[in-house]
């Protein structure tokens, strides 16, 4: 009859292999062979690297925000003040004033304006000057036509297409060709014309009011303006340098000769 004692330690050596804590420290004794499957799979899961588009999703860049953010912003304020967009808007009777005020920066009237003085002035002095604003007319159109079909932002949602003679790429918002437009006279007649100082703040007037109204009628967002002024303001300058003048271009000024 075996002992009590001999039992115990056949017990003791035979089952400690089946107990879970002496389990797992042999686990941790035995090391893995380096070419076996399990280090292989935890080697490359451990090294995979994140993909790159969303490591730039998660790490965006403090530009992209920052515009992002300017954009929210400016279509939001642009809604906000768009008041004139349509009959039933908050300032909807001053609707039809404001675009009165469109029309009297249209491209057609000043094109249409500047060429019948052209044909009709007897001073050489005077076509100089009305033939070097029809080419800063034609100049801002050209521009204002190449950008809007470059970047192609399409106009305010809350705007109503009902403006004076369009074409193609006037279904666009950016830049603002009234603004532009507006720039570009203020700054050619204010250098050019002998004006008293209260037509000269008229001048200047004008062109913030119809800047103010472009977004009020619900045409543009205020970016678009405020690059339209600035390129306006900028195409100036370019017509100055190639101000066209009976030396550099006689056979324009021939033509208009009587």
């Amino acid at each position: 009859m075996p002992s009590p004692r001999s039992s115990r330690e056949r017990r003791a050596g035979g089952g400690s292999s089946g107990r879970p804590e002496f389990l797992s420290l042999v686990s941790q004794r035995s090391p893995v062979p380096p070419d076996s499957p399990r280090r292989k799979e935890s080697g490359s899961s451990a090294a995979a690297p994140m993909p790159e588009e969303d490591c730039m999703k998660l790490n965006p860049s403090f530009l992209g925000i920052a515009l992002s953010s300017l954009l929210a912003i400016d279509l939001w304020a642009s809604k906000r003040l768009g008041v004139c967009a349509g009959e039933g808007s908050t300032w909807g009777s001053a609707r039809p004033l404001m675009k009165v005020i469109e029309i009297s920066g249209h491209g057609i009237p000043w094109l249409l304006g500047t060429f019948y003085g052209l044909c009709q002035s007897d001073s050489s002095a005077a076509r100089e000057v009305l033939l070097n604003l029809l080419f800063a007319l034609l100049l801002d159109l050209v521009m204002v036509a190449v950008v809007k079909g470059i970047v192609k932002r399409p106009r305010p949602t809350h705007n109503k297409m009902d403006m004076f003679v369009t074409i193609s790429v006037d279904k666009y918002s950016f830049p603002s060709g009234h603004a532009t437009r507006a720039a570009l006279v203020c700054r050619f007649v204010l250098r050019h014309l002998v004006l008293a100082v209260p037509l000269r703040i008229l001048m200047v007037l004008w062109v913030l009011i119809v800047s103010v109204s472009r977004v009020m009628l619900g045409r543009h967002n205020m970016t678009d303006v405020l690059f339209g002024l600035l390129l306006g303001y900028m195409l100036y300058s370019v017509v100055e340098y190639c101000w066209l003048s009976p030396l550099s271009a006689p056979a324009l000024f021939a033509l208009w000769s009587h």
